[in-house]
């Protein structure tokens, strides 16, 4: 098994589905996404689970971005709301801290398609 992607570095799981890392910095993420074939789900529009993918990614990414450049906590919970549906382009993501304890984060994120929003989250992440 490979060692773990240092913050703002893509793991293989987001190469897989195609995420960008453009900023991981101070508790703020910047991450994107373009439709592919491979991520539409029954109804031809990219499936939840990807935007969850980019979502908990870009959560991860501004977590880890306070930890000097290790993965220092990981997903404990993550609520999404999904708001609009994408059948092309791109996706952009913004997640940032809202609270950084010594055990836990509390971070939110949102997922949005040129001014359009399509997606909201919040979610807890505990620290190593």
């Amino acid at each position: 098994m490979s060692e773990a992607s240092p913050v703002g570095q893509d793991s293989n799981f987001s190469k897989l589905l195609g995420i960008r890392i453009e900023k991981a910095e101070n508790g703020e993420s910047v991450l994107r996404m373009s439709m592919q074939e491979h991520l539409l789900n029954l109804h031809g529009r990219m499936h939840g689970g990807a935007l969850y993918s980019l979502i908990d990614t870009a959560l991860g990414q501004a977590s880890h971005s306070l930890f000097g450049g290790e993965a220092g906590s990981m997903t404990l919970e993550c609520k999404v709301n999904y708001i609009r549906g994408v059948e092309a382009g791109e996706v952009v993501c913004h997640a940032r801290v809202l609270n950084a304890g010594r055990k836990v984060h509390v971070l939110e994120a949102r997922v949005e398609q040129g001014d359009k929003l399509i997606a909201t989250a919040q979610a807890t992440f505990i620290c190593k």
